[in-house]
C-alpha cells in the first residue's frame, strides 16, 4: 500500500504536494496541540464538547493551512510552468520564448537565467543561420562544380555549377552517380568512376580547344555515415595563365641576355667605322653595314618580345563603339554586320584598338578577299560558355561578343589547339606573338578568345568581354 501510494504521489505537481504537506504539517501540528492542552488542563473543561471543538479545530487549521499555501505557491507555480514551457520549446529549437521575472529571489534568478539563455542561443542560431546562408551562397556562386555523395554514392548537396553539368541546371538531389553519368560525355565519366583524381580533358562542343579540369576527391564521417565529396575544378584558363607566365619569365631572361650582347656590338661597329673611316673600303663598310642591320633588326626582335613580357594592365576608359569602328575602317576594310551595341564599351582602348587591329590584319592575310572580311558586335549574355540571347535561363554572364569572320581556307585542327600559344606561328616571318599578345589582352579585361572553323568556308574569331 505505501509503494503504491509512492508511485501515486509521483504524478503529482510540486504545488499539491507542497499544499498535502502544508495541511498535513497542520494536522499534525493541531493534533499534538490539543492532545497536550487535553493531558494539562482539568479533564471536565472539554467533557461533552471535547469531540465536537477538536473536529472543527483541525477542519480550520486545515483550511487555513491550504489557503496560506495555495497563495503562497501561486508565483512558484506560475513560474514553474513557464520554465516547463520554455523548456519544451527549446527541445522543439524554439528560443524566441521569454518568461516573466517574478516572485522571491531564487525564482527571480532563476528566471533571469532562463531568458539569458534563451537570448543566447536565439543570437547564435541567427549566426549559425546567416554563415550557413552566405557558405550555401558561396558555394552555389562558385564555378566549381561540387557533388556530396552518401555511401550509396547518392547525391546529398549539390551546387549550382554540378546541377547544369549534369542535369541542365535541375535539382540532382536523390540521383545516384551512375544515373547522371548517363547524360555526360565519355571522358568525365571514365574520369569520375575511377577512385582516384587527376587532371583531364574534356572535348567541347564547337570549341576546337580542349578544356582541361581536375578532379578532387574527400572522405569524411558524420552523424555516423560516411559522406563523399567530389570537386571538378576548370584548370583551362589557369594552366593557361601559368603557361603564359613561364613563356614571360624566358623572354625576359632571353631579352636581358641579348641586349647584354647587341649593346657591345652596336658600339664596337660604330667605333670600327670611326677608325676605318680613312681606308675608304668598300666591303669593310658592307660588313659594318651588315652587322649593324643585324643588330638593329635583332634590337627590334628583341623589342617586339619585350612588349608581350611586359604588357601593362588594362586602363579601362568609355568608349564609343561607333568611334571606334571608324578608326579601325581607316586602316583595314570589313563588312559591318548587324547593328552596334547602344551601351558604350568599358576597356583600355589602345589595347582593344591593338588586338581588332591584329585580328584584322590576320583576316586580310588569310587569303580572302578584302571584302569577305567582316565584324560584329553585339551585346549578348553567355549561358553556360556559349553565346545566346538575353533572359535566357541558367546561369548567366552579360558582356559584348565581337566576331571577325573571313572567308580563307581556315585552320587545320592541330594549328587550331596551338595558334594562341607564344612563338607558335605558320607564316615565315611570323614571330608567334600575335594572338598570344590579344588573348593575354583580353584576358587581362577578363574575357575570353577563341578561335573556330566556320562551317562553309574561313575562320571566325570570337572575343568575348564581360560588363
Amino acid at each position: 500500500m505505501a509503494l503504491s501510494s509512492y508511485f501515486s504521489l509521483q504524478h503529482l505537481s510540486l504545488r499539491v504536494k507542497l499544499i498535502l504537506g502544508a495541511v498535513l504539517a497542520s494536522q499534525v501540528g493541531t493534533g499534538l496541540s490539543l492532545f497536550l492542552l487535553d493531558k494539562l488542563v482539568h479533564p471536565q473543561t472539554f467533557v461533552g464538547t471535547s469531540s465536537f471543538i477538536f473536529v472543527i479545530i483541525f477542519m480550520l487549521a486545515g483550511i487555513t493551512a491550504c489557503s496560506f499555501s495555495l497563495l503562497a505557491t501561486k508565483t512558484l507555480a506560475t513560474s514553474l510552468t513557464a520554465l516547463e514551457v520554455g523548456l519544451l520549446n527549446f527541445k522543439d529549437n524554439d528560443f524566441s520564448v521569454t518568461i516573466p521575472v517574478c516572485g522571491d529571489s531564487q525564482l527571480r534568478a532563476l528566471t533571469t537565467l532562463f531568458n539569458e539563455s534563451a537570448e543566447t542561443l536565439r543570437k547564435e542560431r541567427q549566426y549559425i543561420y546567416q554563415r550557413e546562408l552566405l557558405l550555401d551562397k558561396v558555394i552555389q556562386s562558385s564555378p566549381n562544380v561540387m557533388l556530396l555523395l552518401d555511401d550509396e554514392q547518392r547525391v546529398i548537396y549539390a551546387n549550382d555549377a554540378a546541377r547544369h553539368m549534369f542535369y541542365q541546371g535541375n535539382r540532382i538531389d536523390g540521383f545516384s552517380l551512375s544515373e547522371l553519368l548517363v547524360s555526360v560525355s565519355d571522358e568525365l565519366a571514365s574520369a569520375l568512376k575511377k577512385p582516384k583524381g587527376g587532371l583531364f580533358t574534356l572535348s567541347v562542343e564547337g570549341q576546337e580547344e580542349d578544356e582541361t579540369w581536375h578532379l578532387s576527391r574527400g572522405q569524411f564521417l558524420l552523424n555516423g555515415q560516411y559522406h563523399h565529396l567530389v570537386l571538378l575544378r576548370q584548370m583551362t584558363h589557369e594552366l593557361n595563365r601559368q603557361e603564359v607566365a613561364v613563356w614571360k619569365k624566358v623572354i625576359r631572361i632571353i631579352s636581358h641576355e641579348l641586349n647584354n650582347s647587341v649593346a657591345p656590338i652596336a658600339s664596337m661597329v660604330n667605333s670600327g667605322r670611326i677608325i676605318t673611316k680613312d681606308l675608304e673600303d668598300k666591303k669593310l663598310e658592307m660588313i659594318f653595314d651588315t652587322i649593324e642591320d643585324r643588330t638593329s633588326h635583332l634590337s627590334q626582335f628583341i623589342s617586339n618580345y619585350a612588349r608581350f613580357a611586359k604588357l601593362p594592365q588594362p586602363k579601362k576608359v568609355t568608349v564609343d563603339w561607333h568611334k571606334l569602328i571608324e578608326q579601325l575602317a581607316q586602316h583595314y576594310q570589313f563588312e559591318l554586320i548587324g547593328t552596334v551595341p547602344d551601351e558604350d564599351g568599358e576597356f583600355d582602348l589602345i589595347q582593344m584598338e591593338q588586338v581588332l587591329l591584329n585580328l584584322l590584319k590576320n583576316a586580310h592575310e588569310s587569303g580572302t578577299v578584302p571584302s569577305g572580311v567582316s565584324l560584329t558586335i553585339e551585346s549578348l549574355t553567355v549561358l553556360n560558355g556559349k553565346a545566346t540571347e538575353k533572359n535566357s535561363e541558367g546561369r548567366t554572364i552579360e558582356g559584348t561578343v565581337i566576331e571577325i569572320r573571313d572567308e580563307g581556307a581556315g585552320m587545320p585542327p592541330e594549328v587550331l589547339k596551338q595558334a594562341l600559344l607564344p612563338f607558335y606561328s605558320t607564316k615565315q616571318s611570323g614571330t608567334g606573338l600575335g594572338l598570344p599578345l590579344c588573348r593575354e589582352i583580353i584576358e587581362a579585361h577578363e574575357g575570353r578568345i577563341s578561335l573556330h572553323n566556320r562551317d562553309e568556308i574561313g575562320l571566325c574569331v570570337r572575343v568575348f568581354l564581360p560588363h
